[in-house]
């Protein structure tokens, strides 16, 4: 299973000199649907290429999506899509489709497209991934993503609110990711460069014992002189060394013995102490949060008190009131100096966030906090100074407001980065899953063991061999060299049952050992290996904006200004009618004016409108989504493809692979002569032996079960062995000409079926199998039916999608009559056989034509067409690396109940975000006219801008939290009895 995750990460490492680093698919049908032999005569040479650069696409499944699209135009000869490059490659015909169709077709997908004249051959393209702190709403993660776009030399930049993090493609040759960096924090925001590169193993070793810059020289030389070293950066006031190179070539332990023997003892390496880095970060953000808010209610709970409760005790509330300078209070100096350094220093992120945001011409959640405090502050502060100056003035201050909104916010913020820490916890899960530790075994020239050492997990090298005890987890990806055992592999396929593992047999890193002990020879590490791949996919698929996303972005663009205008509107509504008389003066509570009374309406107003909960509706649930899918085996390649399954209304299975095991198996013999069964099989294992085909391969390893003594039976020679293509093989075996074929094979050689042997050929083909005749010196001798059996519960499967309302049809290769058998036995209606691949994605255009949203599940290079131009691709995790590439979602189990798995959680992830949106809309629509003071007129009720301020702060956490519901996501519970069994091939 292992190499097939090696394609499923949306970073490559290969040199984009021609268009598309991804496989390149079976092209689509020559000319457009439907057009008449005299109108391909005419349209014959006459298509145009145009080639456009978009930008938006995050990984395969963004370029899948646009390649979809633009495929089901009519007009379209070929099209493919550069994720890398942002460019999108398309041969097509004037006179059925323009180039400007095409391109709103791309931005009808949700990305930007530019229509260029010349492709600009850059070469390679890396991928920078920086983590960004400081963004609280989508106006920010729009801000700095405008600003990376803008930098010559990005082909594309992708920045995630939720996940804090951009992903950045640039051209190397032409920028470094310094620029980067500074871009960002040009815009305000820190920025923190995580990876650099693609695809390039690395490794930290921290040196002691290096005393000058000289040593570091030596030291750096010596490393640099080995083989696969690609790339050296030394921080020498940590003496800290971080090397890039290709692991085919070197590793880590020739690092360290490079450096040690560099200083005749006198260095010592070992792998720099990092402690999860992007974990720490979270904890860093949550401590720093946290403790603001402790600060902030130190001060803050003083100043309620003397404002709103100690008022009200006689003895206190006389000395509050002592006055210092004519009007001027007791009270109010301390209420001044106690709420001073709340509105400064715990709240000067707010000041630094709103310049920021204003100095990029953009207004997010800090402007509004920013001016509803400053406006309480200042004007307490006018309205003691004006006491202090009057003996007349009686201030009025909102001290408490200012103070109180501060405590409040930063006590939403504090519980909203502990929740939003909590959705990316299944990339936690899946990097924990690397044991810390690895057995290393030292063999002599004879293959005995000679030495055990126990070492760090990440110095293995590739070709090292490792022992795996029982319990122990498998350190590297890697094959079984000697042992047998069961392995869980719950934690990285979903499959509950342990695989059986013996020599030649593939493991995946973190997974479990159970009951035997394994030598398992290490095939990938680091970035090579399936644990990190799937890591790289589930992360660049939270990192992907579905196209729902897009609303709250449209949104946050007018959102604030929107807030600010309401604010100010109000303020001057109460204020005016306050003025002239609009109102009763019995409307205005006792320590206020009219003024006050229409300031405070104003800051609730500011302060009650939340842009942050539309931002995070959409990416945290994706991201939660995205995690739980991938623990239950389901890899869902971002929000797009999310989107997409949750509106599926027919899905197109492929039979062989899909509906079918895959794995042609014998499944009964019938013999015509009188001889031993183990002898019959010799002879026609040794005819079979020297082919390739998939039925004769079965064959082979039916009559291996009669020889289970010996591990690699040897079988007898076969002289003069033909195959001839379609019909069979023939070879000379102890001197008898054994021929084993179909039915045409054998009466070509003039050989006479007898009845017994054609009545069973006609058993064999009404059961959907596959009969083949053995002929010995001219006379059949047995007749052999194979089969590819069904999918354990494919049938139940069928049946539960029909009762969600999801019709399935079958579209398969194969002959007619093996396809309605096979579809008559799971219940599918409708059935398309003797298909080619390209007819195979016609027929999904033509449902897509008749108002379909259609799944493609295949598992094959024949099935790649279909699966890009479906709306939503379901590979089958045990199928090629080009289908699982083209693909939008992959089953990492092979069973096939993970598509309704699929299909569900999509359903339940875009519930939960409408939900979000309901909430936040809701909130907002509701929440600005109550502190508006809609209701105050007839009830009296009015919203305290503290209150108001605090509801703001609670709406984020809410949304959050409701995105992690999902975490309790359970399959439907028709797949809890539904009992999907081993399958057992002998």
């Amino acid at each position: 299973m292992a190499p097939k995750f090696l394609s499923l990460a949306c970073i490559r490492n290969e040199n984009c000199r021609d268009l598309s680093p991804r496989p390149h698919y079976p092209s689509m049908p020559k000319y457009p649907k439907g057009v008449s032999a005299q109108e391909k005569n005419t349209i014959q040479g006459s298509e145009s290429k145009a080639v456009y650069a978009v930008t938006g696409m995050t990984c395969s499944a963004c370029a899948g999506s646009v390649e979809k699209a633009i495929k089901r135009l009519p007009g379209i000869k070929e099209a493919i899509v550069d994720v890398l490059n942002n460019r999108a490659q398309v041969l097509f015909y004037p006179s059925f489709v323009s180039v400007d169709t095409i391109r709103e077709t791309i931005e009808d997908v949700g990305f930007q497209a530019t229509w260029i004249n010349d492709e600009t051959k850059d070469g390679s393209n890396q991928v920078c991934r920086i983590r960004i702190r400081g963004m609280t709403c989508t106006s920010c993660s729009t801000t700095v993503e405008s600003a990376l776009q803008s930098i010559q030399g990005v082909q594309r930049a992708q920045v995630a609110l939720a996940t804090e993090e951009a992903e950045i493609y640039y051209n190397p040759k032409t920028m470094s990711y310094d620029q980067l960096v500074k871009a960002i924090e040009d815009t305000g925001f820190e920025a923190v460069v995580i990876s650099t590169g693609e695809d390039r193993s690395k490794i930290q070793l921290k040196v002691e014992g290096v005393r000058t810059d000289h040593s570091m020289r030596i030291i750096e030389n010596s490393l640099q002189a080995l083989p696969g070293v690609q790339n050296i950066e030394i921080d020498p006031t940590v003496q800290k060394f971080s090397l890039s190179y290709k692991p085919d070539l070197t590793g880590p332990r020739n690092f360290i013995r490079v450096i040690e023997s560099t200083g005749s003892g006198r260095f010592k390496a070992m792998i720099y102490p990092e402690g999860g880095a992007k974990n720490s970060h979270k904890e860093e953000e949550i401590k720093e949060y946290y403790k603001s808010f402790l600060w902030s209610l130190i001060f803050t709970i003083p100043v309620f008190l003397t404002s709103m409760v100690l008022m009200y005790i006689p003895g206190i509330k006389h000395g509050l009131d002592a006055k210092i300078v004519n009007m001027f209070t007791i009270g109010e100096i301390l209420r001044w100096i106690l709420s001073t350094p709340v509105q400064f220093i715990i709240g000067r992120r707010f000041y630094t966030g709103s310049y920021k945001s204003l100095r990029n011409r953009s207004a997010n959640m800090d402007v509004l906090i920013a001016l509803g405090t400053n406006t309480a502050y200042f004007y307490s502060v006018y309205s003691i100074l004006r006491a202090a100056s009057s003996p007349n003035f009686k201030a009025t201050d909102f001290f408490e407001t200012s103070s109180m909104l501060i405590s409040f916010i930063l006590l939403g913020k504090y519980l909203e980065v502990l929740a939003k820490g909590k959705t990316s916890e299944a990339i936690a899960k899946l990097m924990n899953l690397a044991p810390e530790t690895a057995t290393l075994l030292t063999f002599d020239d004879e293959g005995n063991v000679v030495n055990e050492q126990e070492i760090d997990s990440r110095l293995i090298q590739k070709n090292d061999v490792i022992k795996i005890i029982p319990g122990e987890k498998v350190a590297s990806d890697g094959f079984v060299i000697w042992g047998q055992s069961h392995v869980n592999e719950s934690m990285i396929t979903g499959e509950a049952r342990p695989v059986a593992k013996r020599k030649g047999d593939t493991v995946i890193g973190g997974t479990v050992n159970e009951n035997g002990v394994l030598h398992i020879i290490v095939t990938h590490v680091g970035s090579e290996s399936a644990l990190s791949q799937i890591v790289r996919l589930v992360e660049s698929a939270q990192m992907a904006k579905a196209p729902v996303q897009k609303f709250a972005d449209r949104i946050s663009k007018y959102f604030v200004p929107l807030v600010i205008f309401l604010s100010f509107s109000t303020w001057l509504a109460w204020f005016l009618l306050g003025k002239y008389g609009g109102y009763p003066k019995s409307w205005i509570p006792q320590s206020m004016d009219s003024f006050q009374l229409a300031l405070q309406f104003g800051i609730s107003v500011m302060v009650i409108a939340c842009p942050c909960a539309l931002g995070l509706a959409t990416p945290t649930a994706v991201m939660v989504g995205t995690g739980v899918g991938a623990s239950q085996g389901v890899l869902i390649k971002g929000g797009q493809a999310l989107e997409s399954a949750h509106k599926v209304t027919c899905i197109v299975f492929d039979k062989t692979g899909t509906l079918t095991i895959g794995k042609p198996i014998v499944v009964s013999t019938r013999l015509l002569k009188n001889m031993v069964l183990r002898e019959f099989y010799e002879l026609v294992a040794a005819t079979e032996v020297n082919s390739e085909h998939p039925l004769a391969k079965a064959i082979v390893e039916y009559a291996k079960k009669f020889r289970e003594d010996e591990e690699n039976p040897l079988w007898p020679e076969a002289k003069d062995f033909a195959s001839i293509t379609g019909h069979g093989v023939k070879a000379m075996v102890r001197n008898k000409e054994i021929i084993v074929g179909n039915k045409s094979l054998i009466l070509e050689n003039n050989i006479p079926i007898p009845i017994d042997a054609e009545e069973k050929l006609a058993e064999i083909e009404m059961a959907a199998q596959t009969g083949i005749l053995v002929s010995m010196d001219k006379e059949v001798a047995g007749v052999l039916a194979v089969s590819d059996p069904l999918k354990p519960g494919a049938k139940d499967v069928i049946s539960i999608l029909k009762s969600m309302k999801v019709k399935s049809i079958m579209v398969t290769g194969d002959n007619w009559g093996t396809a309605s058998s096979i579809a008559k036995e799971v219940g599918i209606e409708t059935v398309v056989a003797e298909a080619k691949p390209e007819q195979k994605a016609e027929k999904v255009k033509d449902l897509q034509a008749s108002g379909f949203i259609v799944a493609m599940v295949g598992d094959g290079i024949n099935d790649s067409p279909a699966l890009v131009a479906a709306d939503v691709g379901m590979a089958i995790g045990a199928g090629t690396d080009i289908a699982i590439e083209a693909a939008d979602i992959v089953l990492m189990k092979s069973n096939l109940e993970d598509v309704i798995t699929a299909i569900d959680l999509s359903r339940k992830t875009f519930a939960r975000i409408r939900l979000n949106y309901i909430w936040a809309l809701g909130y907002n629509l509701l929440g600005i006219p109550i502190a508006a003071g809609v209701l105050f007129p007839a009830t009296g009720f009015r919203l305290p801008p503290w209150v108001a301020g605090a509801a703001m702060a609670a709406s984020s956490v809410s949304v959050v939290c409701c995105s992690l519901l999902l975490k309790t996501y359970r399959r439907p519970k028709e797949l809890d009895t539904l009992e999907i069994r081993g399958i057992s091939v002998e």
